[in-house]
Formats: structure tokens, sequence, C-alpha cells
């Protein structure tokens, strides 16, 4: 699915990447070959807590200063009063857009086919109104407990995909077991491309049990072929591991042929550890690309 003319994100500038949305931030990840940085957060979560008067730093900023190239909104209903997000340390917004534009990366939302709060429930309306706010990407998967299973995911997947049209960016599947324990097969995974995603999730090798590097190769070459991306996820709390523990998950995960690499967001509350994210992110693509993602700015003269 990629084109020798696509943008790789790697190389996108703060204004770029804010700007990318649906089947274009799709084909910059997969330009990239296995270079993509992806970070979840608790919306309504600013680890680094905020001063009284609202200053602070969000969830948010801090991963994306530490390398990541896309950040995803999880648990949004909690940041949502029906028509703004309030975020702490940022403040309040009235799209995804304007929150990107901040931040300085495409923002995704989480969305599951669980008994879930309304704006997080992967039903057409509701995945509607988030793209229509500037939602670049919707990740269709389950919190802890939650109960999806991969028919769920393929039925609600078609439902958006029908709902949406081809041009959002769909990316489906679990990045644990969520209440709802099943093999993670490769066809499993394809009849979620079957069903519309453009992006599949499932669990890098190494952190749910069952899921081996063999297993990871031959379902990431089987989704590809199928004309989609795969973001191996590290959703078990690993994303609060030793730093020793990285380098393993990391070129694993890239040799297997993952497009995306996923860190979750639970060690400090509501993200990944910073530190950890930032060496995996050395690891699978070295120190200029690491620091080229942290230090660019998005004012260029010209």
């Amino acid at each position: 699915m990629t084109k020798s003319d696509e943008p790789r994100i790697l190389d996108l500038d703060r204004e770029q990447l804010a700007a990318l949305r649906g089947r274009a931030l799709t084909r910059a990840v997969a330009a990239a070959e296995g270079r993509t940085m992806v970070a979840e957060v608790f919306a309504e979560r600013a680890a680094l807590s905020p001063h009284p008067d609202g200053r602070g730093v969000h969830n948010a900023e801090l991963v994306a200063a530490f390398g990541a190239d896309i950040v995803v909104l999880n648990l949004i209903e909690r940041a949502w009063d029906g028509e703004r997000l309030t975020l702490p340390g940022l403040g309040a917004f009235s799209s995804f857009t304007a929150l990107a534009q901040v931040v300085g990366r495409p923002i995704g939302v989480n969305l599951e086919p669980g008994d879930v709060p309304e704006i997080r429930r992967a039903r057409p309306e509701y995945a509607k109104r988030l793209v229509d706010m500037g939602a670049a990407m919707l990740c269709i998967t389950a919190n802890p407990g939650t109960g999806g299973s991969y028919d769920a995911m393929a039925r609600v997947t078609e439902e958006l995909r029908a709902g949406l049209g081809d041009d959002a960016a769909l990316w489906s599947g679990k990045m644990h077991h969520a209440g709802h324990p099943e093999r993670v097969t490769t066809a499993r995974l394809t009849a979620l491309v079957d069903a519309g995603a453009d992006g599949v999730v499932m669990p890098l090798p190494g952190t749910l049990p069952g899921v081996t590097r063999e297993l990871a190769a031959e379902a990431v070459a089987a989704v590809q072929d199928a004309g989609a991306v795969v973001m191996g996820a590290i959703g078990t709390s690993q994303e609060g591991s030793h730093a020793n523990v990285v380098p393993q998950l990391a070129l694993n995960a890239k040799e297997a042929g993952f497009d995306a690499h996923h860190f979750g967001d639970s060690y400090i509350p509501g993200m990944c550890d910073p530190e950890v994210m930032y060496a995996y992110s050395v690891a699978i693509r070295g120190r200029r690309h690491t620091w080229n993602r942290m230090a660019l700015s998005g004012r260029r003269a010209r």
C-alpha cells in the first residue's frame, strides 16, 4: 500500500503532523517502514500535576516530547462535556484539530464495541462526530474487563466503515484479552481488514501469553498483504517495565514487520514511562529520528 512518493510520518514537522488524518495518516505510517511511535494517554490526566491556576503539562504533551508521532486519547468521556474537551494543563478545545495544533501531533481516539459511555462506544453516529471534530484516527479496541471480542470488533468496524466512508482511518484490534480470552490468530486479524480496517492492532510478542515471534511474523505479513498496516501494542502494563526489557520487545517487533509501535497508558497515571518509550524509539529508529521527532518545531523560515 506504500507508494514511493508518499510522505513518511517520521519526516513531517509539527504543523504537518497536526494536519495529518484519515487514510493519509495510514499511508504515512506505512511509508515509514516500521518506525512510527504511538502513545495512548488518559484524556483527563496530567501526570505532571497542573498548578492551581491550570498551568501544567498534559500527558499528551509529555509523550510527544519523548518521541511519539501519534497520540491516542483513551477514556475520552472523562474529559468531554458534550461539546468540548477539557484537558488539564492544556485547557478546553472544541475540536481535535485545535488540540492537534497545540500538541503538534495527530490525535486519535479509542472506541469500543462493549457497554461503555456513549462517546466512547463504537457506533457510526459517535464516530462521525469525532471525525468531524478532527480525530485523525479511530482505534477500535477494548479496555480491561470490558469483554471485547474479535467478532464484535469486526462487526463494529464494518458498521463504522459503512457510516464513515473510505477515507477515515480505522485501526481495529485487541491489545490484551480485555476480559474476553481468545486466541490471537491470523484469521481473526485478517477478518478485521475484510471488515474495513486499514490498520490492525495486535499485542507485541512478549506481552501476551501465546503471541510468539512466529505468530506475529505470520500475522503481520498476512494483514499487510490484505492492504492494512499493523500496530504492535504494549498494553499489559509493560509500558512501565525496566528499560532493559526494551531491546527484546523492540527488535522482535521490528523483525516481525510491525508498522507502528504502541505504548499503553498504565504506568505514571494515564500514560507510559516516557523513558521506556524513548529507549524503544532509539532501538527501532536510532537517535537521529528520535531526537528529530523530539526537537522539531513547526516553524521554518521560507
